[in-house]
Parts: structure tokens; sequence; C-alpha cells
């Protein structure tokens, strides 16, 4: 048991406050990742505008198409459902 709580004193420091620095190389770490992301939505939507744009000029197969999707619809039976089937 006294193993357990030496084990529990080591990890459980608090760290001192000259340990704790944020730095300038996170926080351009972040800036960066933040510019990554607005450019790739930049880049994204413009290459589904001009997939659009080609769609709209017809350069596709028109056979290509999408078929809106169907359910299926069930068909009210008859007889009412038994209880406890």
């Amino acid at each position: 048991m006294q193993f357990l709580t030496l084990v529990v004193s080591f990890a459980d420091e608090v760290p001192k406050d000259e340990d704790v620095k944020a730095g300038w190389l996170a926080f351009a770490i972040f800036i960066g990742l933040i510019l990554a992301v607005a450019f790739l939505g930049f880049s994204l939507v413009k290459q589904l505008r001009k997939a659009q744009a080609a769609e709209d000029a017809g350069l596709y197969d028109p056979s290509d198409k999408k078929k809106p999707v169907e359910l299926p619809v069930d068909q009210p039976s008859e007889q009412p459902p038994t209880p406890g089937a």
C-alpha cells in the first residue's frame, strides 16, 4: 500500500509556474493551423464551383445524373395486426 501511495505522489505533482510556458512557437503553430484550414476551405469552395459550372455547361454525361432516391411505401394490410404476434 505504501508503494501505491509513493507512485501516486510522484504522478500527482503540480508543475511550478516557471515550468509551464505557452511560448511563441506554440502560438505560431496554432496560427499556421488556422491558416491551413482557411486555405483548404477556400480551395474546396473553388473546386465545388468549378464542378458545378462544368455540370451546368453539360460537360458530364447526362445519363450519369443521380436519380432521386425513392423510399418504399408500405401498403396498409387488410387485416389489423394481431396482438402478441
